[in-house]
């Protein structure tokens, strides 16, 4: 220690800072000695007599204000206390060890305790430091860490168990923690020397530290007597999950841990009975933060028994103060939630005959109960509801005491509004046989409830005059719109049934005859306009029979495997031109798509009118994206709740940018003649058949939108896997419409034609016979088949209609085929009924639906005929 305490160095007084000072005094000296020199002289010089009188003079007025000061003591002799000294030796007595280091670790100075720890009569360092402190490697990690800390300019304090060298801090045997620190320090005296420093603080936290254990003891000591106290105790967050429930709960219920580590068991849902969860939050809701609730319930066990219990719910922060031993502790907020405590009430029902023991068992009965019950008063306010009634008419909020006249009608119309006014006084005047009223509920009023009211039986000391109990009849209202429905829908397919077949006929006449006149018609002639006008509306009432076979999902579908990416690629410039200039057009389609079987003709038309909607949309421009991707049957899982079955897809969505659809008009978009344009610029149909045409694939349709932002179309269609037979049939359909395209349609063959229409029978002889063909008549299938045997079975190929008197297509298929089995045929039918498809069976065959123009006769007979 010798020299530390005599020769302590200051950080304004060290020997650099002196030397600072002598240098800059050096000049003043050096100007006094010259003056008192040259004085000297002159007085010798003997010329200077009157100059020295006035200096003596001054002189003694000088030593005259000296001595009257020095009287009066404003002027003392002795040596000045440098304000740094006295700053050291206060620094002396802190209870904590101070350093001050320069970055590099040099040290400047340190008070008399830091001193003592490093037990070091030279200057002390990091190493030094570390074993005064024990020389553990926690100490050492924690100093390494408070160096680099210190020489980034930052402040650090590390808390370290160390094992003191001496006993500069206190008792030895005391001290066990100390808390070492780091912080920037910045010199504000005379000094030159204005490096940063860094200062070093060590501090006993012993005492903090036993304390912090103390408490920790004491926090144990409560939680092993909450874990063991006779009730059960669970702690939940305000949205009901559990954080926590003690030993004796979790033995009641049988949960494999305190934490219900069970799956099952993770909120207040899961352990109460029916809506007991909604139902303790609402009361939890409703009280004042410090009361308390309290009501009977069944809890459910892990194997699925009810455990009949008294729950007594209270806020967290007041219950965990009443636990506590030092109510303090739990003064401030811990985050919100409740406390409850659950009482086993097995034991009480044990004495059934007890009064008590009846109401609270009416009282579970009641809470639990999965149907809505209420009580009115007779002033006609609600006295008391269950959980499901709040949870099914009052949106989860109990109605208590507000009037059951403006709960059951807040959002229904006058006539319902009446219709529960007039029972409601009927009910409290005694009398029953009321009918049930449904009221509809809920944000977007989208739950349907059935509301019952029974009179009470009037006594002296009750209060309650009526029963109200409401079920949920929201499914059911759903089932009968969709029975009506469908009703609707196959009253409509019936209607396009019935008519397509004649009508169909006679479309196919008007096209096929405007066919031949074309023929003869130059372009330049005047009757050319007209009869393509002809055609074309022929063509437009051929597409609105469709839309109601689509409507009805009754249509004939030309099913086939198709690749999507493929169809959408085709469809690109159709739907170019669809939508027009103003619309970017954007195809999105997905790497290795999945097959599906459909109709293409049908799935394009349904894309187009999708594709058309969005144009209407977006009168100004914007953006319409068709994507394509495969769906896979975990991602179909989400859909489960809209009604789609589980499995795998290919996804087709069509989006706008447009201005989206309203949530009051969304779930009307899909019904037959229902559209929101103006009279005469939409027939409500487009959309309908849409629906109609994915449902009759197997597929499914949803539809999003939001106001301002557009609409996105969703189609579902199921995935198909091919099989050799399928590939073979892609291939052999590529290398034929190869062939169409490039040769022409005339051809060389037999041909018998089946058709009972006479008008649709002579188009098609003088289509096929211009075409090259030998074409015989029959009108239905028992003279097609005398045909058949006077010609000996010498017949390349059969065009038939499928519904015709006496004898329909199929029978007649059927029995020539016993005579020549890979006899060729070709049905035409504008609507092939269920009964038809399911004669065919396995037959092979083609088909070509009616109305068909001259070339698709043509073609598909050369067609059948070259394969």
């Amino acid at each position: 220690m010798s020299g530390i305490g005599t020769q302590r160095q200051h950080v304004f007084g060290d020997g650099p800072a002196v030397l600072a000072d002598v240098r800059a005094h050096a000049g003043l000296i050096a100007v006094v000695v010259g003056a008192g020199a040259a004085l000297i002289a002159l007085i010798a010089s003997g010329t200077a007599q009157p100059i020295l009188l006035i200096v003596l003079s001054l002189l003694a007025m000088a030593g005259a204000f000296f001595i009257f000061g020095w009287m009066v003591g404003h002027i003392h002799f002795g040596t000045a206390q440098s304000r740094h000294d006295v700053a050291g030796m206060l620094a002396d007595d802190f209870n904590e060890a101070l350093q001050l280091t320069r970055n590099d670790g040099a040290r400047v100075w340190a008070n008399k305790r830091f001193d003592r720890i490093l037990d070091r009569s030279a200057a002390g360092n990091i190493a030094a430091l570390e074993l005064g402190l024990g020389g553990s490697s926690a100490a050492s990690e924690a100093i390494f860490r408070l160096t680099r800390a210190a020489q980034s300019g930052l402040a650090r304090s590390e808390d370290v168990k160390v094992t003191l060298a001496n006993d500069a801090l206190g008792p030895r045997e005391l001290i066990t923690w100390v808390r070492i620190s780091v912080s920037p320090f910045q010199s504000g005296g005379a000094s030159k020397d204005k490096r940063p420093l860094v200062l070093w603080k060590i501090s006993d936290i012993t005492s903090e530290r036993q304390k912090q254990a103390a408490a920790v003891a004491g926090y144990e000591l409560q939680l092993e007597r909450y874990e063991t106290m006779p009730i059960g105790l669970l702690a939940a967050d305000d949205d009901g999950a559990i954080v926590h429930m003690n030993g004796t709960l979790a033995r009641w219920l049988g949960v494999s841990d305190k934490l219900g580590a069970s799956t099952r068991v993770s909120k207040l849902a899961d352990l109460l009975a029916a809506d007991g969860a909604e139902l303790l939050l609402d009361m939890r809701r409703r009280r004042r933060p410090d009361e308390i609730v309290s009501t009977d319930l069944d809890l459910v066990c892990e194997d699925g028994r009810l455990l009949p219990v008294r729950i007594v719910c209270q806020t967290a922060n007041d219950a965990l103060s009443a636990l506590a031993d030092d109510p303090d502790e739990f003064s401030q907020p811990v985050g919100g939630g409740m406390v409850i405590a659950v009482m086993d009430r097995r034991e009480e029902e044990i004495d059934d005959a007890t009064t008590e023991v009846a109401g609270v068992r009416f009282a579970r009965f009641f809470r639990s109960a999965p149907i809505g019950i209420a009580t009115i008063g007779r002033d006609g306010k609600i006295s008391s509801t269950n959980a499901a009634f709040s949870r099914m008419i009052v949106d989860g909020t109990s109605g208590i005491g507000e009037a059951a006249l403006d709960v059951l009608a807040r959002t229904g119309d006058d006539d319902t509004s009446k219709a529960i006014g007039d029972g409601l006084e009927k009910v409290l005047s005694g009398r029953g046989n009321i009918p049930p009223v449904d009221i509809v509920v809920g944000a977007k009023s989208e739950f349907t409830r059935r509301v019952y009211m029974s009179p009470l039986t009037h006594t002296g000391s009750s209060s309650e005059a009526a029963i109200l109990y409401a079920i949920d009849v929201t499914e059911q209202k759903a089932l009968e719109a969709k029975f009506a429905q469908s009703q609707k829908m196959d009253a409509v397919g019936k209607l396009a049934g019935f008519v397509a077949h004649d009508f169909n006929n006679m479309l196919t006449a008007i096209i096929g005859f405007s066919d031949f006149l074309l023929q003869t018609h130059r372009p330049t002639d005047p009757a050319h306009a007209d009869i393509m006008n002809i055609k074309s509306s022929a063509n437009r009432a051929a597409g609105l029979v469709g839309k109601l076979l689509a409507l009805a999902r009754q249509q004939t579908l030309m099913v086939e495997p198709l690749q999507l990416g493929e169809v959408m690629t085709d469809l690109a410039s159709l739907l170019k031109r669809s939508v027009g200039e103003k619309i970017e057009l954007k195809l999105s389609s997905g790497r290795d798509l999945w097959y599906v079987k459909t109709d293409k003709l049908q799935l394009e038309q349904a894309v187009i009118n999708l594709a058309v909607n969005a144009r209407d949309a977006m009168p100004d421009g914007g953006r319409l994206t068709i994507r394509t991707r495969n769906l896979t049957e975990r991602e179909s899982r989400r859909l489960q709740q809209r009604g789609m079955l589980p499995g795998e897809y290919v996804e087709i969505e069509v989006s706008d940018t447009g201005t989206g659809i309203p949530p009051d008009v969304i779930g009307k978009i899909f019904e037959p003649f229902f559209t929101t344009k103006e009279v005469g610029k939409g027939t409500g149909l487009g959309l309908a058949t849409v629906y109609g045409i994915v449902k009759q694939t197997g597929g499914h349709i949803y539809a999003e939108s939001s106001l301002g932002d557009g609409t996105t179309f969703r189609i579902y269609l199921p995935r198909y896997h091919l099989d050799e037979k399928d590939e073979a049939a892609i291939t052999e359909r590529v290398e034929a419409k190869n062939r169409v395209q490039k040769a022409d349609l005339t051809g060389a063959g037999r041909v018998l034609l089946v058709e009972d229409e006479d008008v649709v029978r002579s188009f098609a002889v003088r289509a096929l016979t211009r075409q090259g063909y030998e074409v015989l008549e029959a009108s239905d299938g028992l003279e097609a088949l005398d045909v058949m045997a006077e010609q000996n079975g010498n017949i390349d190929i059969v065009v038939s209609d499928v519904v015709m008197p006496a004898m329909d297509g199929p029978t007649m298929l059927k029995e020539m085929r016993k005579t020549n089995p890979d006899l060729k045929i070709i049905f035409v039918s504008g609507y092939p009924n269920e009964a038809f498809q399911q004669a065919l069976g396995e037959e092979t065959f083609a088909f070509l639906p009616k109305p068909f123009s001259l070339p698709q006769l043509a073609a598909k007979v050369k067609e059948q005929l070259e394969t």
